[in-house]
């Protein structure tokens, strides 16, 4: 047999090597198609996972405790309000920590409070925070302030101004912390963190009500909504 080497092995030996030159970046190709599609799922899972974890806590955090926690608020609020202008508690009266009990000696003053608290329990998000701010620039140095800055903060929570909300609220606790309302402001700016898609700010938020304020009936629900956001 001889030596030389058939053309036609020759011509078999081209096409695999051209074969192989051509089917590695096709291979390449698919991998990279591959990695890229698992990274694109894993995003959709996570974002999918991100919004489960958001509607639960909407629905358990927000409908159930939050309106709660708040319509309980604003029926103390009405209670505390109107008992000291029947005659039934003195001007000042009760826990100075709490201002729901507090009233003002001015009773311009206390018409002026009275008359924004009563458009937020009617709903008037707007004009409440309008006349909520007012009442603030006017009588910085009320009583009734600290209340004033939570059911602004809360009616801009209402009006889905979640970055006004945490910005007032949080404004309200770092200048009243041993306020009775300080715990509740605390749950609206979490609940503003978890609309903002923030779960680590409402966490943070949440583990601070339980560490400042272990008595308060806040702490029982933050303590709820951190077993959500796991």
């Amino acid at each position: 047999m001889s030596d030389r080497v058939s053309p036609l092995r020759i011509l078999v030996a081209a096409a695999g090597l051209a074969f192989a030159a051509l089917s590695s970046p096709a291979h390449a190709f698919a991998d990279d198609d591959a990695r890229k599609a698992i990274l694109d799922l894993r995003q959709q899972l996570q974002q999918q996972n991100d919004q489960n974890v958001r509607a639960r806590l909407q629905l358990a955090d927000q409908i159930q405790s939050l309106q709660t926690q708040i319509q309980q608020l604003q029926n103390q609020l009405e209670l505390a309000t109107r008992q000291p202008a029947a005659g039934n508690k003195p001007a000042g009266g009760g826990n100075p920590g709490d201002t729901g009990s507090a009233t003002a000696n001015d009773p311009q003053e206390q018409s002026a409070y009275d008359g924004a608290i009563d458009l937020y329990r009617k709903g008037q998000y707007k004009d409440a925070a309008e006349s909520l701010t007012a009442f603030v620039a006017l009588y910085p140095n009320s009583q009734l302030v600290p209340s004033a800055q939570f059911y602004l903060g809360s009616s801009r929570y209402a009006q889905k101004d979640f970055k006004g909300a945490i910005e007032q609220l949080n404004n309200m606790v770092q200048k009243s912390p041993d306020n009775a309302r300080s715990p509740d402001a605390l749950l609206v700016v979490a609940g503003s963190q978890i609309e903002l898609n923030n779960r680590a700010g409402a966490k943070a938020t949440l583990q601070r009500i339980v560490k400042d304020y272990p008595t308060s009936p806040a702490a029982t629900t933050a303590k709820s909504r951190l077993q959500l956001l796991q």
